[in-house]
């Protein structure tokens, strides 16, 4: 592929795809998704933080200690990465590992107060860049948008493919 084609150029070709292409849902979402991570990971970086940082710690918050098992559930995080992101958390204080009484082979991970004031941090920095994300729409239409969306992922969530 050569610089000038267009797939090296998205946005300054965005006016020249197909309409085929721009009538498709899935593809829509899918280049938003792309450019919305983008965007997220860049700003979380800059807040010396990760999408996954995020979403223990918020799901830490929201419904209280848990086990591993339990937070990759909860964050859609693989369980076999789950215990990197959790080494980070605790190396810097915002999560904590203790025993689990019930059964001592597993912890129970607890939000910090440290974890609590950094995904407070988070949740700031996460509103302005979603704020330059969705920046055309206005509020009412925001809302909308993420009704949609929520209420087409979870039609989704327990749909298999293949089924």
């Amino acid at each position: 592929m050569t610089r000038a084609e267009p797939a090296d150029t998205p946005d300054a070709d965005a006016l020249r795809t197909p309409d085929r292409l721009r009538r498709r849902a899935s593809r829509l979402l899918s280049q938003l998704t792309m450019r919305s991570d983008r965007l997220v990971t860049e700003g979380l970086a800059r807040a010396d933080a990760r999408k996954w940082h995020y979403a223990v710690l918020a799901s830490l918050q929201e419904f209280g200690p848990a086990s591993q098992a339990e937070l990759s559930r909860r964050s859609g995080i693989y369980r076999s990465d789950m215990v990197g992101v959790l080494n980070e958390l605790a190396e810097r204080d915002l999560v904590e590992r203790t025993p689990d009484p019930a059964d001592r082979r597993r912890n129970v991970i607890t939000i910090s107060p440290r974890g609590r004031r950094h995904l407070d941090r988070l949740d700031v920095v996460l509103d302005d860049l979603h704020d330059t994300l969705l920046t055309p729409l206005d509020p009412a239409e925001r809302d909308q948008f993420v009704q949609l969306l929520t209420r087409l992922l979870d039609h989704h969530a327990g749909t298999s493919w293949a089924d």
